[in-house]
């Protein structure tokens, strides 16, 4: 199984992965790592990726998905704003999103106190203009602080598993 920690820019994605990956001793992965250069100029310009864009990155994420799953389970922070987009990672096998779902607001106070990351505060309205909220998801509020994040997913996954 891949748990997919999903949403917008800013919204804690890479944070929350590494702490879900840290507890439950998974592989943590970071879909930002696998992004073509061409993309990253782009979005480091402030021009926001297109379908186009995504879909060489996403069928990209999708075999290495295959490929982690095969050493076991693993968390991958991915934004997976569209449903079309998580439905290509779920190609990949056994996948569960966790969505963070967060105010443009919150992001826009968290993307301007960001300085290690190629995004900027300009794309923040590309992210929600294109986000369609999962319905099936584990949806955790973002505004929270992050280990009752964390604590919030841990429990989701046990009521689901039943342990």
């Amino acid at each position: 199984m891949i748990i997919v920690v999903m949403g917008v820019c800013g919204c804690g994605k890479t944070l929350i992965g590494k702490m879900l990956a840290k507890q439950t001793g998974l592989a943590f992965y970071d879909a930002d790592d696998f992004h073509s250069a061409k993309s990253v100029e782009k979005m480091t310009a402030g021009i926001a990726l297109d379908d186009d864009d995504r879909l060489c990155w996403l069928k990209r994420l999708a075999g290495q998905m295959t490929k982690w799953q095969s050493s076991g389970p693993a968390v991958l922070a991915c934004s997976a704003l569209k449903k079309s987009y998580r439905k290509i990672l779920n190609e990949a096998g056994e996948v569960r999103f966790v969505y963070l779902k967060a105010s443009k607001n919150l992001i826009i106070q968290r993307m301007q106190n960001r300085k290690d990351h190629y995004m900027p505060v300009s794309l923040i309205d590309s992210q929600f203009a294109i986000l369609e909220e999962p319905d099936d998801a584990m949806i955790v509020d973002a505004e929270k602080k992050p280990n009752e994040i964390l604590r919030c997913i841990l429990t989701g996954f046990r009521k689901k598993t039943g342990n």
